[in-house]
């Protein structure tokens, strides 16, 4: 993510969660297809079943932001625990239409909006409560899905740094000083 001064908390939080999307999207590509639905144990989390919980959270979330609780009826928290997506492709799907929630219902928001009262789970939240509620969550699940694509990936010997590589970041430092690279 190349720093950009900004004084809006909006505008800063939608960069943010773009680049934790980017990043994520990062990792998965380099997880083998079949690693996506593989946990490491009884009591851990595939990827897959990962970004369903994300999905279903985001669209619980986001929308009918400001006028309905966070905490929808009709979401079933447990099940987005049981029963992956198949595929890839059903994998990606889930993981775009919940991005989609989240902008749809941050882009339209102004600086103004940032004091109004929403509430999840009938809690008053701020707006700008609520954004940086799910920031930290996204930001925990995306942390999951790069660990376990960096762990499946690198057993097959497939993985590229998604961020400054080890042992290089003088080497990156010094390009960023010089304008050769932007920083990530």
């Amino acid at each position: 993510m190349a720093h950009q001064f900004t004084a809006s908390h909006l505008k800063d939080s939608i960069d943010l969660f773009r680049f934790t999307k980017r990043l994520t999207e990062r990792s998965m590509e380099q997880c083998p297809d079949d690693c996506l639905f593989r946990a490491l144990d009884e009591e851990s989390n595939s990827i897959a079943i990962i970004v369903k919980h994300m999905a279903g959270n985001m669209r619980s979330r986001w929308t009918d932001f400001l006028n309905s609780d966070g905490e929808k009826p009709d979401r079933n928290r447990d099940s987005e625990f049981e029963e992956p997506p198949k595929t890839r492709a059903d994998v990606l799907a889930l993981w775009e239409q919940g991005w989609k929630c989240v902008f749809d219902a941050l882009e339209p928001l102004t600086d103004a909006d940032l004091t109004r009262t929403i509430t999840i789970r009938t809690e008053p939240h701020s707006v700008t409560q609520a954004i940086n509620r799910q920031i930290a969550h996204y930001s925990y699940h995306c942390g999951q899905i790069t660990f376990l694509s960096k762990h499946f990936a690198a057993k097959s010997g497939n993985w590229t740094a998604i961020t400054v590589p080890r042992k290089q970041s003088a080497d990156f430092n010094a390009k960023v000083a010089s304008g050769q690279a932007s920083q990530r």
